[in-house]
């Protein structure tokens, strides 16, 4: 049960009416005349190494409570009667709605002479899943969440497909929420089985024999949307039987955070057992399919590394590494001696970043990463004969998963001006081409893109995407929207967004840095953001805005930053550090507590990241210094500030942005809006419908443009 779920008796309701009117009743009013909910002070205190730290909007991370629903509530009318007054929120939804109704695809999949890819078309809440038989055949629906769920809250998307083609696992999420549920499809029958196995998140599945392997947590015994996921399970699951049946096969006992998922090789020959302490590195285990039980054999251990298992050909392992070449490299690995000592270049480490490597047609497809764009090439199964597959331009790619068997290879791109589309690649004979590309109802060939490079702080040189209007004039008065990440080992690469157009063709800039943390220039650009060094990729965030202003493109009164979960973090750590830099700040579904993110859902397993408050003096220190929540200083003027986060966030919980606007409202200078927009029946990004997606773009950019001084948009001009 979450806080916005529907009150299940009069009493319930009553009291949380009641408690939002006396948070009316005993409100601030500020000097914009903006009147905040009164965000009540519990006394609690926190002690770590000694020292004492104060959380008294700790009663909001209690998301079962009818105190915190009525806060939510409150909260909420502040913020939508804010955004209803600004005068042309209605005309960007409408524009945003013209903007966004083409074909988005999503997801292709080859697999032998059929085709598998999701599209969501025009204004469609959810993408349709199709099938396609033979590269000119027609693609019919497979399955439509949208007459599933017409609630359009249900997000499908295909997980595996059986060793023998006949059957297709797919994944369920509603609501946004990480927690999901998987079924089986029979594609013979076209019906699906009786099956449903629950308690999943973001699980895959591997398929050996008549059933598969999948990994599980426990039922939660208390709030399912916050309570710290532990001891996630292996288990194998046989066609026809209930969960209840399934086999276990392995959990760390001494260890509730180790998160560990099974794999089995194409051949079936072998499986294989990862181990996980964290978001970065990870041990394999192995095991002959052949042999009884499940012993697994360590391959690689320890977690200061990632070996992964891309192929098995000859009894020997093909593996892509990062051991000895942050840059990685793909090695010949004999499973009986799997000491790096003996292992054998394939495709050695080379100066840009081999990011993901698969194998089709007894070919191996390797993606790179070459100062932030996607370049695409093909080698012998020896690693000789390398040859370049030709992309549309500079962009970004992601390629489906290939089998030995298929000689097709299925691939997307897309680019700042250029719509995610699919691509068909044939390892026979070595030709690329276009299998589906949506038509757009504006010409995008009116924007540009650059990439630029500057110094941040410390002298290190930082890549940036800078896209505006062909002839943009740099006087100083363009509103530029400046987005980072800059963690996880995630790289900020081009993408298609209709919403950018919404701010271009006003005459505004879109600035993306590739910020250390991230993975653009491989595992020592990603460690140099990790931990004790996170204040890395602040510094390289706020040289960015320093350079934009330099060069014109903007001033700091028509700066907007903004960013998404380590991303929110990113921008509520830079508003705090230095808050008279930007006008604007969007910190969404942010880690904004830094004391205390690894005490909820899945947050234990970004100490590999961040470090832990519990992990020593010098660690809750340096999280201290910079944790957004425990930076809000009073008196001081913010940026105008809309936080987002939504009820069914269940990876990171919308406690952290409670407690930040809480903070926030009670300590800012009140000249400027400090408002939270909190989702309904929606989570963490991922599986939102289009309706929701609507009101949130036209939301942001309202309150973006409005805080800039526009009274009237450019593009609305008659």
């Amino acid at each position: 049960m979450c806080i916005f779920e529907k009150n299940k008796s009069m009493r319930k309701y009553l009291l949380i009416l009641l408690l939002i009117n006396i948070s009316f009743v005993f409100a601030k009013k500020s000097k914009n005349e903006i009147t905040y909910p009164i965000s009540k002070k519990i006394a609690h205190t926190d002690t770590y190494f000694g020292t004492k730290i104060e959380d008294p909007y700790q009663w909001l991370e209690n998301d079962t409570s009818a105190e915190t629903a009525a806060w939510v509530a409150a909260q909420n009318k502040v913020t939508f009667d804010y955004l209803s007054k600004i005068p042309y929120r209605e005309d960007l939804r409408k524009r945003y709605s013209e903007l966004y109704d083409f074909a988005k695809l999503y997801d292709p999949i080859v697999f032998g002479d059929h085709f598998y890819f999701s599209k969501k078309d025009g204004l469609q809440n959810q993408p349709v899943i199709y099938e396609q038989k033979t590269v000119n055949g027609t693609p019919t629906i497979l399955l439509n969440p949208n007459t599933y769920d017409p609630s359009g809250l249900t997000a499908v998307s295909i997980n595996s497909i059986s060793t023998d083609g006949r059957y297709i696992v797919f994944s369920f999420h509603v609501a946004g929420s990480d927690w999901g549920y998987i079924r089986i499809f029979d594609l013979q029958q076209r019906v699906f089985l009786n099956e449903k196995i629950e308690w999943v998140k973001s699980t895959g599945t591997s398929w050996y024999k008549d059933g598969f392997f999948y990994s599980r947590y426990d039922q939660p015994n208390g709030s399912a949307l916050s309570d710290k996921n532990e001891y996630l399970s292996v288990y194998y699951h046989k066609l026809g039987d209930v969960q209840g049946k399934d086999e276990f096969v392995y959990k760390d006992n001494t260890n509730p955070n180790i998160s560990c998922y099974v794999n089995v090789s194409e051949n079936q020959q072998y499986q294989f057992l990862y181990k996980y302490n964290g978001t970065y590195g990870f041990e394999v285990y192995w095991k002959k399919s052949s042999e009884e039980g499940w012993n697994f054999k360590p391959l690689f251990t320890g977690f200061d590394n990632e070996n992964s298992v891309v192929e098995t050909i000859n009894d020997k392992l093909i593996v892509l590494t990062d051991y000895n070449a942050p840059n990685k490299r793909l090695v010949q690995v004999d499973p009986n001696f799997p000491d790096p000592k003996n292992w054998k270049d394939i495709i050695p480490e080379q100066k840009t970043n081999l990011e993901t490597v698969t194998v089709s047609g007894y070919r191996i497809i390797a993606q790179y990463l070459e100062n932030a764009n996607n370049k695409l090439y093909v080698f012998d199964l020896d690693g000789k004969n390398k040859k370049e597959i030709t992309l549309p331009g500079q962009g970004t790619i992601s390629i489906s998963g290939g089998r030995m068997s298929d000689n097709l290879v299925l691939y997307s791109y897309t680019s700042f001006n250029y719509p995610t589309s699919i691509f068909l690649y044939n390892t026979l004979t070595g030709y690329s081409e276009l299998f589906l590309k949506p038509n757009l109802k504006f010409n995008t060939d009116d924007y540009v893109t650059e990439q630029v490079w500057y110094k941040s702080k410390d002298g290190k040189k930082i890549s940036m995407f800078i896209v505006h209007k062909k002839g943009i004039k740099l006087d100083k008065n363009n509103p530029t929207y400046l987005y980072g990440y800059g963690g996880f080992s995630i790289s900020m690469t081009p993408y298609f967004s209709p919403s950018m157009i919404i701010l271009l063709e006003n005459g505004g800039v879109y600035a993306m840095p590739n910020l250390r943390g991230g993975g653009e220039y491989g595992e020592a650009w990603h460690q140099d953001g990790m931990k004790m060094k996170k204040q890395n990729v602040f510094n390289d965030f706020i040289a960015a805005a320093q350079y934009l202003i330099k060069k014109k493109y903007t001033t700091k009164d028509k700066l907007a930053i903004a960013g998404g979960s380590n991303g929110g973090l990113l921008v509520g750590a830079v508003m705090t550090q230095k808050p008279n830099l930007f006008k604007v700040a969007f910190p969404a579904v942010g880690v904004l507590d830094m004391l205390k993110y690894q005490k909820f859902t899945i947050g234990h397993a970004w100490a590999v990241e961040f470090g832990s408050s519990e992990q020593s003096k010098e660690m809750f220190d340096y999280l201290k210094s910079y944790s957004p929540y425990h930076n809000i200083k009073k008196n001081v003027k913010y940026p105008a500030t809309l936080i987002t986060t939504a009820d069914h966030d269940d990876r990171v919980v919308p406690a952290h942005s409670f407690k930040f606007a809480a903070r926030l409202q009670e300590y800012a200078n009140k000249s400027n809006p400090e408002l939270i927009r909190i989702g309904i029946n929606a989570g963490h990004g991922a599986g939102k419908p289009t309706s929701k997606i609507m009101d949130e773009v036209s939301d942001q950019w309202s309150f973006f443009f409005w805080n800039m001084g526009y009274k009237q948009l450019p593009a609305f001009k008659k």
